[in-house]
């Protein structure tokens, strides 16, 4: 903690303050966490104490140096509930979920739940799944079945939610080959999807350009060995 309250600045901070952050902060910006999490690389216990100080930047930093084989589906259910703000529910909590020995059921779990918050890293987590998991690894027609809930309801859906949904159609589209078409489909139907971004310069992608321009890149169905950054 207090290597990580060293390197805040008041400008990070206000940073995070413009994303949304809740809570305390140091400001320290994530190329500077990771320079630490070169020397501890990661550690279980260490992750969790520090997730448990409700300090946003040791919070995404627990997340960095976290073993998320070694967490329990009761922890990944205490981060997701714990976590303050988008960036660690929709990232460091969706990180680790789905590197986790529960990824599809809690996210599935979280989609399903009547808690924003919990929808918002659910969709995320199946996301990421979908990043790290082979094709022969995945249910084909419980995405597809995502898809179609997502076509009937996105635009009525909370900000955070609608813009995970969106993502999870271009994830579909990025990382599921016998999907890509269906993909497609979807994010035609539902056009442009306008969510409130804040004090950001942030938008919300395209989901047909973006999948377009993962094709023309020759990225499609590439694999990830991690979602952490």
């Amino acid at each position: 903690m207090s290597e990580l309250k060293s390197m805040g600045t008041a400008q990070t901070a206000k940073t995070w303050d413009n994303h949304g952050a809740q809570g305390e902060r140091f400001g320290v910006k994530i190329g500077d966490m990771k320079k630490i999490q070169k020397k501890i690389k990661q550690d279980h216990e260490l992750a969790l104490a520090l997730y448990d100080t409700k300090n946003t930047d040791a919070m995404y930093f627990a997340g960095l140096i976290s073993e998320p084989k070694k967490m329990t589906k009761a922890q990944l259910q205490h981060w997701a509930e714990s976590a303050t703000w988008n960036m660690l529910s929709d990232y460091t909590v969706a990180w680790a979920t789905s590197e986790s020995a529960y990824g599809q059921a809690l996210a599935m779990e979280w989609i399903n739940s009547k808690d924003a918050k919990l929808q918002s890293t659910g969709w995320n987590t199946y996301s990421n799944l979908l990043a790290l998991k082979q094709d022969a690894e995945l249910d084909i027609a419980e995405i597809k079945k995502l898809l179609t809930k997502i076509e009937k309801s996105i635009h009525g859906e909370d900000e955070r939610v609608k813009y995970n949904m969106n993502g999870f159609v271009i994830a579909v589209g990025a990382y599921v080959i016998p999907l890509v078409d269906e993909a497609k489909r979807v994010g035609k139907a539902i056009g442009k999807v306008s969510v409130d971004m804040g004090k950001t310069a942030c938008k919300v992608p395209d989901a047909v350009a973006y999948i377009d321009k993962m094709e023309t890149m020759g990225k499609i169905g590439k694999k990830k060995k991690t979602v952490f950054c």
